[in-house]
């Protein structure tokens, strides 16, 4: 199939729909075609996406001189396309993507917040990221709100957020958080119980706001690239190649074919690093302390040789706009290479003894089942998706270098439980170290970093896989090379909300497990 042959099909359906497409309305960002739409057009737009089977990616706005566009990302099988809306500053009103699109809940709350864009059908018109930190009719994205805010003194409590009231004879709440007795950060969860059974989550984040939108404006590329390997600690790398690669597309710049391959190296040990962590986690939070022990020892040793490599345990810093950083020599390529075995050897052996642990099993089996359904209706990939069927990867699916001319294995499972959230994991860090056995060997040589070209009004998207799934990231220049808007789209916007699904008939011991078996990023999602 060529590219796009889907694209004249979907457009009848719009136009079926009286969804109005003129000649100028089909256009594009970078190398993604984008639809124009009319306001009135929006959900419309959005319902015959989603009959047609287009997975919605992520949603953003844009403020440009005295108008709003507000932009959604939707894909069909390996291809992405945008769609666009125009609204003037004084009214800006647009339908709702909720209604068919479930995950889409927080991203247009937040863009609500920021914005002021009012989404009229919304099914929540709660607040979701402001905490008190600024005035009701402000809106910090916006061009006039300034960077360091208008609020002096302490910032009030949130205590007016609306949380849905227990209800019936022997029915509780239990709050927890936002402050957690360990190292996490901090997010609120609010449980509706009848003894130990859980039947409903209600998770509230935002604690973490860091304005990582607004602080991106004015930056340079490379300036850029350091907020992005910041957003959340875990995904530095991840986080850092979605944001220069979706710079270079927007300035077309080529990165030269040895750099790509060290981007996926440092990728796909960032993602073995924190499966391994997540596995000794996962059984930590049923008491199987061995399994914690063993894979927190892996996860150390790696992380040290790629400090040894790289210069930074999690390789901070060494994804560039063009590029990487640095070079590899060939002893740190033999000492990447020297490790894969090993730890091969070791996983296969531990997670032996994990399969053959009755009582481990009889609390991951079956615990936090999350539906192929439900998995699909909010858009979860990563390691949570592919537990429940969900088998998108964008290493294979997009293809982007150097993954398409590797043979990308993705596993799936229909269990959807905590224990096949676990298996995933361990089967993602086997096919790692074939991706980095293949990527070891084939490593060209050759220039690690292309020149930096002007950026000039261009826009650019990007779709890469972390650890924790896909990472959308929108860019767009202003006249003078600087950013002028800056949209990540971690995995966790729509694994948070997973997390509130699966958890329900589920008792209240279990929630440490599942919500361990998910590791959404409180960073990541509150920008």
């Amino acid at each position: 199939m060529s590219a796009y042959d889907w694209l004249p099909d979907f457009l009848d359906r719009l136009k079926a729909d009286n969804v109005l497409l003129e000649d100028d309305s089909i256009t594009a960002l970078a190398k993604v075609p984008m639809l124009i739409l009319e306001a009135e057009d929006w959900g419309r737009a959005a319902a015959q996406a989603q009959a047609f089977g287009l997975r919605w990616m992520g949603g953003w706005a844009d403020q440009l001189d005295e108008a709003f566009h507000v932009s959604a990302c939707l894909a069909h099988q390996h291809e992405v396309l945008v769609l666009r809306a125009m609204l003037s500053l004084e009214i800006p009103v647009l339908p709702s993507h909720t209604p068919w699109y479930p995950g889409a809940d927080h991203m247009e709350r937040h863009t609500q917040d920021m914005y002021g864009v009012l989404f009229s059908d919304h099914p929540d018109p709660r607040r979701w990221t402001r905490h008190h930190a600024w005035g009701e009719n402000e809106y910090p994205l916006r061009s006039d709100f300034p960077l360091a805010g208008t609020r002096p003194g302490p910032m009030p409590t949130d205590h007016n957020y609306r949380y849905l009231k227990a209800q019936g004879a022997g029915v509780y709440e239990i709050p927890v958080g936002p402050v957690h007795a360990g190292i996490i950060e901090p997010g609120h969860f609010r449980f509706q119980a009848v003894g130990e059974q859980v039947l409903n989550l209600e998770i509230r984040l935002g604690y973490v706001h860091k304005g990582i939108e607004k602080i991106a404006v004015g930056r340079d590329a490379p300036g850029l690239a350091r907020l992005a390997a910041r957003i959340s600690g875990d995904s530095t790398v991840a986080h850092g190649w979605a944001a220069c690669m979706a710079m270079e597309q927007a300035a077309a710049v080529q990165v030269p074919e040895r750099a790509s391959y060290l981007r996926a190296i440092m990728a796909e040990r960032e993602r073995i690093a924190n499966h391994l962590g997540d596995i000794g986690a996962i059984c930590n939070d049923v008491a199987f302390a061995f399994a914690q022990y063993q894979f927190s020892r892996l996860r150390e040793s790696w992380q040290r040789v790629s400090q040894q490599v790289f210069g930074h345990r999690f390789m901070m810093d060494c994804v560039v706009p063009g590029g990487v950083a640095s070079d590899v020599d060939g002893a740190g390529l033999e000492l990447l290479r020297s490790g894969l075995e090993p730890l091969r050897a070791e996983l296969v052996e531990l997670m032996a003894i994990l399969d053959d642990n009755p009582s481990l099993e009889d609390r991951l089996a079956t615990t936090g089942f999350l539906s192929a359904a439900i998995a699909a209706k909010f858009g979860a990939t990563g390691y949570v998706g592919k537990a429940s069927g969900q088998d998108i990867d964008a290493r294979r699916d997009m293809r982007y270098a150097p993954y398409d001319r590797l043979e990308v294995v993705v596993p799936t499972s229909q269990n959807g439980d905590v224990q096949a959230r676990m298996h995933i994991r361990s089967q993602e860090v086997f096919a790692s170290l074939d991706l980095l056995t293949q990527l070891l060997r084939d490593i060209p040589a050759g220039e690690i970093r292309s020149d930096w070209r002007t950026a000039s009004e261009v826009e650019g998207i990007a779709v890469i896989d972390g650890w924790r799934g896909e990472i959308m990231t929108y860019v767009r220049f202003d006249a003078d090379d600087r950013i002028a808007r800056f949209m990540p789209r971690d995995p966790s916007w729509f694994t948070w909300p997973a997390l509130e699904q699966l958890i329900h008939d589920n008792i209240v011991p279990d929630f440490p497990v599942c919500n361990k078996s998910v590791n959404g990023s409180y960073s990541g999602h509150d920008l």
